[in-house]
């Protein structure tokens, strides 16, 4: 599924990334890589962008950039 498609709270793994050239440099460099755990925290009021939790930092991104990456669920992860 499309990292878009996550619900907050859940937890999942980056399978692919879709994006080409500076995209996915800018996706490479957040470390968004594949294998990464990654956990939809908060989404804004509007709806866009949506926080996730990445490698220990806070990310906002919006639904532009979360529709190019694929996303394997893995259920639920506790934050401490």
């Amino acid at each position: 599924m499309q990292l878009t498609n996550l619900p907050i709270g859940k937890t999942a793994r980056i399978i692919q990334l879709n994006a080409k050239e500076i995209k996915r440099r800018r996706f490479l460099d957040l470390g968004l890589v594949p294998g990464t755990v990654v956990v939809a925290k908060r989404r804004s009021p509007s709806g866009d962008p949506t926080a996730f939790l990445i490698r220990g930092t806070t990310i906002a991104l919006r639904k532009e950039e979360t529709d190019l990456i694929i996303v394997q669920e893995m259920g639920q992860k506790k934050i401490i």
